[in-house]
């Protein structure tokens, strides 16, 4: 007997599943169905057609180059950093007031590489590619080795190699 008790429990159904009740005052009402604003095929190509117009034109709004007085700016600013660089370069280890130079160097350069960096007109100008790798070079040279250290004679003639392409770059405009 124990055995048909045993089997007949395995044959009840389950309990069906517990539902969860529904309060009629905690639903809110039902949202409206969404607004469809779909684009037609013609005002996508239209607005397509209009966009790249835009951007083709886009060169033609951008601003003017950089005016007469700028660029006169930028040769005597570009004039005023080789000269210090050469003067630099041309005292005698020996000399007392190197490092003070040096000092001066560094901050004439760093105020010019600061100011005209940022230059997009600029940054495709031979003059300011050249002066821009010889003041990186002299300015890596004392920040590695000192202010009182000599610059090895291959760099040196590098650097004022760089200056020399500068300077007839500016007197052309470039």
């Amino acid at each position: 007997m124990a055995s048909a008790s045993a089997t007949a429990t395995l044959l009840k159904p389950n309990p069906p599943p517990h539902k969860p009740t529904i309060i009629a005052s905690s639903v809110s009402p039902p949202l409206p169905p969404p607004r469809r604003n779909h684009l037609l095929r013609r005002d996508f190509l239209s607005l397509a057609a209009t966009s790249t117009l835009l951007t083709q034109s886009i060169p033609f709004l951008a601003p003017a180059p950089a005016s007469a007085a700028e660029d006169e700016e930028y040769i005597k600013d570009t004039s005023a950093v080789i000269s210090k660089v050469r003067s630099t370069l041309s005292m005698q280890k020996t000399d007392p007031n190197v490092a003070d130079a040096v000092a001066e160097l560094r901050e004439a350069s760093n105020s010019w590489v600061a100011k005209y960096r940022k230059e997009k007109a600029l940054l495709g100008k031979a003059s300011f590619r050249d002066i821009y790798s010889a003041l990186n070079a002299v300015s890596g040279h004392y920040v590695s080795f000192g202010p009182t250290a000599p610059i090895p004679a291959k760099r040196k003639a590098r650097i004022l190699e760089e200056m020399e392409t500068a300077e007839k770059a500016l007197s052309r405009g470039r």
